[in-house]
């Protein structure tokens, strides 16, 4: 019967909301998709129109349900975009606002205010987190303070608050307000170590804990679909944040396993094991996952612009007419130009953490063109995966030598070379690329029975391409020298 048996994975990302059919084994038979519009109302800002999220959510679920024909759908797992916020009425589910998405860097006075109010030693002592824009609580004080009543609606009860999958989790079960630990640990409000919302964070913020969703476990019974939308009641038997579902869906189980996806963003973490590991590089502490009972911990290193870089070069600069046209160019740049773009596009993240860094180009010539620029814009994505592999190995003391990889971005083996020479480190591409929602997928088949232990799933996991270093190392260190002198360059120029 469990060979039988299809999986729905709800993947609500940046720029796409996409559901797609799994069978147990992981192999997929469906993929439904929509774009996501991006609504930029101030230069810094990014949002989303939440009702176009869940419209697009019904329709793409209603494709896959359909697209299993007469067989059965054992379960739904949910996996989202982190971090971003989202707030709406209890009593009509309506939100007061469009979400204010992960990207968006609005409220830098509110994290400035708060790192000189003495709060940034205990945000990464408890929530292993920085004061940064990037995460939940400040979007949410910033929602408070600026939709007129909204304070005092929320103080009353009237008002709930979610990350991407709560909200999808409200409308799906009719009222559900829960979340997952993964994602409880992306809000800057979350004690890592004691399972729980941290009191003393939420006072000096002044969030109410009357808005906030109950944390479950990743792999926990979510309640049913309203049998209204897909037919029947389908069990949410799974939920995780995107980062951490794609280390679930390569099968990064073991301490110091290292998993990287490149999406929108990109976002590097290494297993750490039953106990979280503190940085002293500006890496984040989060939660890997919660599974039959136990938690798991990582060390996270956070790249805001990595494919959203090339979606410029196409929509912006309009020098390509898709994204894979990138590899193109690259191969055809002029080797001995050193070009390199830093892409702070929403300032830098991991190790940086410098909201207010914008995007730069370093290293132009008479001579460079698109391609020139089409190569830089790749090799970015090596460099800042280097930058955060080097302090995983210092925070973690592991020697990190393979890498996993996932993402759309991944399925460039121009990229994912360059990213083997320049770390240097085996990748290690899996056939699926779909590892975030096969991730959210197999939680919910574990939790309903119909998907093996993780001990089985390591075993099962194979590399269908894999990329060796093959870079001079004089030449690696060159390159990366002056990559670091870019990022300084941009950083001076920003004031950061």
């Amino acid at each position: 019967m469990a060979g039988q048996d299809y999986l729905i994975a709800i993947d609500q990302g940046t720029t796409s909301t996409r559901a797609i059919l799994f069978d147990a084994a992981g192999a997929i038979h469906h993929i439904a998709r929509r774009e996501l519009r991006q609504i930029h109302p101030q230069p810094g800002w990014v949002e989303h129109d939440p009702e176009e999220i869940w419209q697009a959510v019904v329709l793409t679920c209603r494709e896959a349900v359909a697209a299993a024909e007469d067989r059965p759908v054992a379960a739904i797992g949910i996996t989202n975009q982190r971090e971003t916020t989202l707030l709406w009425d209890r009593i009509d589910g309506r939100p007061v606002h469009n979400a204010i998405v992960w990207q968006d860097r609005r409220t830098a006075p509110i994290c400035e205010r708060w790192r000189a109010e003495g709060f940034a030693a205990p945000v990464a002592g408890r929530t292993g987190l920085v004061i940064d824009p990037y995460f939940s609580a400040p979007k949410i004080r910033w929602l408070l303070d600026h939709v007129p009543g909204l304070g005092e609606r929320a103080a009353q009860g009237e008002i709930a608050f979610g990350t991407i999958d709560s909200f999808l989790l409200w409308r799906l079960t009719g009222g559900r307000h829960q979340t997952d630990v993964t994602n409880a640990s992306r809000t800057m409000l979350y004690d890592l170590r004691r399972l729980a919302w941290d009191e003393a964070l939420l006072d000096g913020f002044g969030i109410p804990v009357a808005i906030l969703p109950e944390v479950r476990d990743t792999d926990a019974d979510f309640g049913n679909t309203l049998p209204g939308l897909f037919g029947s009641a389908i069990p949410i038997a799974g939920i995780a944040g995107d980062q951490q579902a794609a280390l679930i869906g390569q099968a990064c189980f073991r301490p110091g396993m290292v998993k990287s996806t490149y999406g929108t963003g990109a976002f590097a973490l290494v297993h750490t094991g039953a106990r979280p590991a503190a940085s002293s590089h500006q890496l984040l502490t989060t939660i890997a996952y919660r599974l039959g009972g136990e938690t798991a911990y990582a060390l996270e290193g956070s790249i805001f612009i990595a494919g959203a870089a090339v979606q410029w070069l196409r929509d912006r600069l309009k020098i390509i007419a898709a994204a894979p046209d990138t590899q193109a160019l690259a191969e055809q740049a002029d080797p001995r130009q050193r070009v390199y773009f830093v892409p702070g596009f929403a300032g830098l993240g991991a190790p940086y953490w410098a909201p207010e860094a914008r995007g730069a180009i370093t290293g132009l010539t008479a001579e460079c063109g698109p391609a020139e620029l089409a190569r830089a814009t790749l090799e970015a994505v090596g460099y800042q995966t280097r930058d955060l592999t080097a302090a995983m190995s210092a925070d973690s003391g592991i020697a990190i030598d393979t890498l996993r990889v996932d993402g759309g971005m991944a399925a460039s083996d121009w990229t994912m070379q360059f990213l083997a020479d320049i770390l240097p480190a085996r990748v290690e591409r899996p056939a699926s690329i779909e590892t975030t929602a096969w991730g959210a997928a197999y939680v919910a088949g574990l939790r309903r029975g119909v998907c093996p232990a993780p001990a089985e799933m390591m075993a099962r996991w194979r590399a269908a391409s894999a990329f060796a270093p093959r870079m001079d190392e004089a030449e690696r260190e060159a390159r990366y020298a002056g990559w670091q002198k870019a990022v300084a360059a941009t950083l001076a120029a920003s004031g950061a």
